[in-house]
Parts: C-alpha cells; sequence; structure tokens
C-alpha cells in the first residue's frame, strides 16, 4: 500500500482559490487539482477556520471554500495544547504572527507539507519548509 502524502493549505492558499485572486489564484487552483489527481489529502486545521472566521468569511463560503476539495482528498486536524504553547513561543522569539507558528507546528506534527507564499515561514525553516504552490506544479 502506498503512503499517504499530506499537504496543509495556509489560510491565505485557500484565499488565493476561492476568490480567484489573479495568478496565485490559478497556480494555488492547479496545485489542487493536481494533488486530488494523484490521490493526495490536504489537510486544514482548526486555526485555518478561525483565520477565515476573524477575516469575515461566513459559514457558507468557508464550506464552500473547503468544498474545493474532493471529500475524501481532504482531513481536518485539530491543534493540542502542547502547540499552541509551542507556537505562542516560537512566535515570540522569532516576532512571526501566532497563526504562521501554528499552521507550521501542525503541518510538522501531521508530516505534511506546508504550502504558502508568507514570507514568515522563512523564520521557522527549523521547523518546517514552506513551498509556494508553483514550486510544486
Amino acid at each position: 500500500m502506498r503512503e499517504t502524502i499530506y499537504y496543509y493549505f495556509d489560510t491565505s492558499i485557500w484565499i488565493d482559490i476561492y476568490n480567484k485572486r489573479g495568478h496565485n489564484g490559478e497556480v494555488a487552483k492547479q496545485l489542487m487539482n493536481q494533488l486530488i489527481l494523484k490521490d493526495f489529502i490536504v489537510i486544514y486545521s482548526n486555526m485555518v477556520l478561525i483565520e477565515l472566521k476573524k477575516i469575515g468569511f461566513s459559514e457558507y463560503e468557508i464550506n464552500q471554500i473547503l468544498n474545493m476539495a474532493k471529500p475524501n482528498h481532504i482531513k481536518r486536524v485539530n491543534f493540542t495544547k502542547q502547540q499552541v504553547e509551542e507556537a505562542k513561543r516560537l512566535a515570540k522569539q522569532r516576532s512571526v504572527p501566532f497563526g504562521d507558528a501554528l499552521h507550521a507546528v501542525i503541518a510538522r506534527d501531521n508530516c505534511a507539507l506546508l504550502v504558502s507564499r508568507d514570507r514568515d515561514f522563512d523564520k521557522l525553516k527549523d521547523v518546517i519548509m514552506a513551498k509556494k504552490p508553483e514550486e510544486l506544479i
């Protein structure tokens, strides 16, 4: 049996796809389609949901965003208290947003490849390496 490969999309990648944000949206959508064709799994965390709500997306819109991945190609993971504590420490030490630190820890702990355009992840390379969608197509 083949090993399952996971990809963790940062919140901004989901928004790129949903809002069809120019080239970034096209490339992210193309990556999503490729992952589905190759039977890979895209994971998301409750932190993604929190961030989407915080910037004003409705429950309906969030469901639309997550439905871009087919049901058997998407998986929700929850963060733990230990992950939150590690992310708080990393955010403070590295001067990065807490949410980005938590995304990095969650992706690492789920053996997922982190997909993001956010440069804050450059400060977290020892935790996880982030790749832009175009680097994975």
